[in-house]
């Protein structure tokens, strides 16, 4: 049975005014994809304007292309976003442009 997201620390609670980046490849993370993309879009939801935010995930995801950019697209109108790289732990970094 997976964790409840209720159970998991938030990936924040502050909002940043500055450029920061958000692990999202704790072993939790690792185990379900649904918290990585609700506590990606947290991430970018607590980044002022004017500021990125580089959302590093869980390499058992796979290139975020397969999932996390359509779910970026899909909650916020306007998104910019790049793939930096693959982590040398195989995670993966997209930087997110608010």
């Amino acid at each position: 049975m997976g964790i409840s997201h209720d159970d998991v620390e938030p990936i924040t609670e502050q909002t940043h005014d500055n450029s920061w980046s958000a692990n999202l490849e704790k072993p939790h993370h690792g185990e379900d994809r649904e918290l990585v993309l609700e506590q990606a879009i947290d991430a970018v939801e607590h980044t002022v304007s004017g500021n990125h935010v580089n959302l590093v995930t869980h390499g058992d995801h796979g290139h975020p292309e397969t999932y996390l950019f359509d779910a970026l697209e899909a909650a916020f109108e306007t998104i910019e976003y790049d793939y930096i790289e693959q982590c040398g732990c195989g995670g993966h970094v997209t930087r997110v442009y608010v």
